[in-house]
């Protein structure tokens, strides 16, 4: 078996796709500075689940010395290390870029020698806000005029149009990514992600919101939406993004120098105001829900094209989103530590 690489490794999805990866023989080495509150909780289970297969590497992503001697060391990178939030973009651009792009380019310089394997997260943002995309109402919820796009999903075929210092820093590294694959040879596909949820997400009002919303509603705390509530995104559960990254280290060969939109798409797409009522369902009573501005950047409308990924990497229809909701609620309940979480802003 391998000796794999997660930059960002006690994260949420980088602690699932440790789990998944130790639980099928590899040896992860995990490289994650623990700075975000609450990822201790995930190293700690994924020791006490693998610690003969686990091991954290507490090293900077910015530190180019000891990320080139992470990866030498390994046959994989997993790069997931971010700095995740638009709002902290806007508030530390400087730091943004040296996390984002400038931690990318320590990883794909050290990739470059021997040629390893890099797998990077990207995100949705690269696309921009699509102001340009007709959209109107439609069961409380936007949704593009265009039919095509309607029943689709936005596809890799979308010009790129970065926004937010966030959107700059990942962007560039996305393309970053697929240029060391032409100019180099580097193994090395870009997974364009959606809105990720489920167990082990440390959600925040600036990151994670599908997390967010279910632990201030199990809380009994007030939820903040920014804008009408109606924008949508396509969300998907974990298990189906871990078994995506998975798929494409496993066929990086063919996949290399391409980039891959992640998402629920159309069947797995939902608006705030939706998301909220399913868990007002699920809870049994009503979230106090109150209304702020839009923020920078945000996108009313973003469904994937999957289709591209679900063809090369040979992927099942994923979870319902209705049925996976349900299952991260379980999961919040069954941790009670995590209610209650420290409040900060994502990093």
């Amino acid at each position: 078996m391998s000796r794999i690489l997660i930059t960002g490794g006690a994260g949420f999805i980088g602690s699932n796709l440790a789990d998944r990866l130790a639980g099928t023989g590899h040896d992860v080495v995990l490289m994650d500075t623990l700075a975000r509150p609450g990822v201790e909780r995930n190293l700690k289970w994924l020791l006490l689940r693998h610690r003969n297969r686990i091991r954290n590497l507490q090293t900077d992503v910015r530190d180019a010395a000891g990320v080139a001697t992470a990866v030498a060391d390994v046959d994989a990178v997993f790069h997931l290390a971010a700095q995740v939030a638009v709002t902290t973009s806007l508030s530390d651009p400087r730091e943004d870029f040296d996390i984002n792009l400038g931690g990318t380019l320590n990883v794909l310089e050290a990739a470059r020698e021997r040629r390893t394997p890099v797998i990077f997260a990207s995100t949705n943002k690269v696309y921009g806000d699509l102001a340009d995309v007709g959209l109107e109402l439609v069961d409380d919820a936007w949704a593009p005029v265009d039919s095509g796009l309607r029943r689709a999903g936005v596809d890799e075929r979308r010009p790129l149009d970065f926004h937010t210092p966030y959107g700059c820093s990942k962007g560039g590294a996305d393309q970053y990514v697929l240029d060391y694959a032409r100019s180099f040879g580097v193994p090395a596909c870009v997974v364009r992600m959606s809105c990720i949820y489920g167990p082990r997400q440390m959600g925040t009002e600036d990151q994670g919101w599908v997390a967010h919303f279910l632990i201030r509603a199990l809380n009994d705390e007030r939820i903040t939406l920014f804008g009408d509530g109606r924008q949508v995104r396509d969300i998907l559960h974990v298990s189906d993004a871990v078994r995506a990254y998975v798929a494409a280290l496993e066929r990086i060969e063919g996949v290399s120098g391409r980039a891959f939109n992640l998402g629920g798409g159309p069947a797995n797409a939902v608006s705030l105001r939706q998301l909220i009522a399913h868990i007002e369902g699920l809870i049994g009573r009503r979230a106090d829900v109150v209304f702020e501005d839009w923020r920078a950047g945000d996108q009313r409308y973003f469904v994937a094209d999957t289709s591209a990924a679900r063809t090369a990497l040979d992927l099942p229809a994923p979870i319902a989103w209705r049925e996976g909701v349900a299952d991260l609620a379980r999961w919040l309940r069954s941790e009670g530590g995590l209610l209650n979480p420290p409040q900060t802003v994502a990093a």
